[in-house]
């Protein structure tokens, strides 16, 4: 697993960011039934599911990237590790 404690909270952070808006674009798209204006409602009504999709995109996004994080640790591969070969250190020195 990574090892740095703010990683994790940052992830965490944008989670529940995430969250937040999710129950936000619910709470417009609930008050948009409460409007009388068709126009005022259409807006209202599609802006809300913008909303909802861009932070459960969002929230997916983060959970699948710390369900990665957390396999690769278990099975033991490290990102670093296979990102850069011996090859690549020597050429980086010259």
């Amino acid at each position: 697993m990574r090892g740095k404690i703010g990683w994790w909270v940052r992830q965490a952070g944008l989670i529940l960011l995430g969250g937040f808006f999710l129950y936000f674009g619910i709470v417009v798209l609930v008050g948009a039934y409460a409007l009388d204006n068709p126009i005022t409602f259409i807006m209202t009504f599609f802006a809300s599911n913008f909303i909802i999709l861009i932070s459960a995109a969002l929230i997916a996004g983060f959970v699948i990237r710390l369900v990665t994080v957390i396999r690769r640790a278990e099975t033991g591969t490290d990102a670093e590790k296979t990102e850069s070969s011996p090859a690549d250190d020597e050429t980086r020195h010259h």
